[in-house]
């Protein structure tokens, strides 16, 4: 299926920018010459799905199936066909999930969500494995093997995403797996009543914030509060969102999935206001940057990264329906579909 453009949305360049950073192994690094890492891999390929590159899609899942670890997980980073961190983290693991949902919403290629399945498996597996009595899940194994107790929000907000599409993918396939099913309500359970479970350190990325209500762990009023209780943390207005509350520094991908949280919890038009704000914030191909200082507009990094572009992408699709994926992170969406 080739998603319908919305007259206003460019496309092509963002797409393009993605297939050229790509490798002929499929392997999508963050910019040409960069680092690789399985989480921004997946979204990168998300992007290259949005845009109908459907047999680059199924590349870069195939570069992940054929590195994928005996426990289910993948290493941290990888540099030009070499391992660069040997951690292997649980929210990049059950990314996979999401990627590969996002992908059938848009293509409905059940014969390769078939065919990914044993690889699907496995990393939820891994991550589940992770998961402690009380809810959270550890955030990586060392590279000695050694789980590290630490919990993050954000990785574990996407983490109960991740579940969620893989329930969903379980679904399509006829494959119950009520583990998986348990996991996510505990986890989701935790994230919701016991906040001092994560590390608390991290608060002060908008990520934390915003996180735990994009991925649909927080709805309704919770969320709507949360969001208004640190608005002004993070968000300067006319100009975008924080990566970090105590720096000067703006980015585009933080933008791009606020307006996801917001497009996900029904405040479209506060999305669109939020998305207006960014959309200038390009190079002169039409491709986004990934930061800049404010007041004194500085651009930083000034590479072109695939992954920041990619989620542009997503945030597009939301807001615009761009293709049957638009709908991803809707509440209303897996309200429905009983997840």
């Amino acid at each position: 299926m080739v998603p319908r453009q919305d007259p206003a949305i460019d496309l092509s360049s963002m797409v393009d920018l993605i297939a050229r950073t790509q490798l002929d192994n499929g392997e999508i690094p963050w910019f040409s010459g960069g680092k690789t890492d399985p989480w921004d891999h997946v979204e990168a390929a998300m992007g290259l799905a949005i845009g109908g590159r459907f047999h680059l899609t199924r590349r870069a899942f195939a570069w992940l199936q054929n590195r994928q670890l005996d426990d289910g997980s993948w290493y941290a980073a990888y540099e030009d066909g070499t391992v660069k961190d040997r951690t292997r983290e649980t929210n990049h693991a059950a990314y996979i999930a999401a990627g590969l949902y996002h992908y059938h919403l848009i293509s409905g290629d059940t014969d390769f969500v078939r065919h990914m399945w044993p690889t699907v498996m496995a990393a939820i597996d891994f991550v589940v494995g992770m998961q402690t009595p009380s809810g959270e899940i550890h955030w990586a194994l060392s590279p000695d093997g050694q789980p590290d107790p630490m919990a993050l929000l954000t990785g574990c907000s996407s983490i109960a995403f991740s579940l969620k599409c893989a329930l969903a993918l379980s679904r399509i396939l006829g494959r119950d797996r009520p583990r998986w099913r348990q996991a996510l309500l505990k986890l989701q359970d935790c994230i919701q009543h016991r906040p001092q479970r994560f590390n608390m350190t991290k608060s002060r990325f908008s990520m934390d914030w915003f996180y735990p209500i994009l991925c649909g762990c927080i709805t309704g009023r919770a969320a709507r509060d949360r969001m208004d209780k640190y608005w002004k943390k993070f968000v300067i207005q006319n100009t975008g969102v924080r990566c970090v509350s105590d720096q000067p520094w703006v980015t585009i991908a933080e933008s791009s999935e606020l307006v996801l949280a917001l497009a996900a919890m029904g405040n479209t038009l506060l999305a669109r206001i939020v998305f207006s704000w960014i959309g200038d914030r390009t190079f002169n191909d039409g491709t986004y940057w990934c930061g800049f200082t404010f007041p004194d507009m500085v651009l930083w990094p000034e590479e072109k990264i695939a992954w920041t572009n990619a989620v542009v992408l997503m945030a597009a699709d939301a807001l615009y329906r761009l293709t049957p994926a638009g709908e991803m992170f809707s509440h209303r969406h897996w309200q429905a579909h009983g997840i």
